[in-house]
């Protein structure tokens, strides 16, 4: 078992930024793909973006290219999500998500476990 605790969500205005962290326990971090997930409200959850087990690799959504950076830090068992130039369409509950492999994928039905989610919204 993995468990995720997501934090850094808030209220932030257009064009700002904001940092959210996944913190993991249980098992070795470092044998999980991770990624972020987000989900809006009465929208189904979508791909943000991705890392490799050994952060070598690095997938985004394109949404989010050029403003969001994923990051992970294995000695911490913390996954990172930089994001900048925020958008109120950005606006959503974001997710990180841990895969038993070493690539990430976009598909939500890849990942073993789950947080509980935070909260980012973003004003005009």
């Amino acid at each position: 078992q993995v468990q995720l605790v997501e934090s850094g969500g808030g209220l932030v205005q257009a064009g700002g930024s904001l940092r959210l962290s996944c913190a993991a326990s249980g098992r070795t971090f470092s044998n999980y793909a991770m990624s972020w997930f987000r989900q809006a409200p009465g929208k189904e959850r979508e791909f943000v973006a991705g890392i490799s087990r050994s952060a070598g690799s690095t997938s985004y959504a394109d949404s989010v290219k050029g403003r969001f950076t994923i990051s992970r830090d294995n000695a911490k068992n913390t996954l990172y999500l930089q994001m900048n130039n925020l958008k109120p369409e950005d606006t959503s509950a974001y997710y990180c998500a841990a895969r038993t492999s070493f690539y990430p994928i976009a598909s939500m039905s890849g990942y073993d476990y789950w947080g509980q989610g935070t909260q980012v919204t973003v004003s005009s």
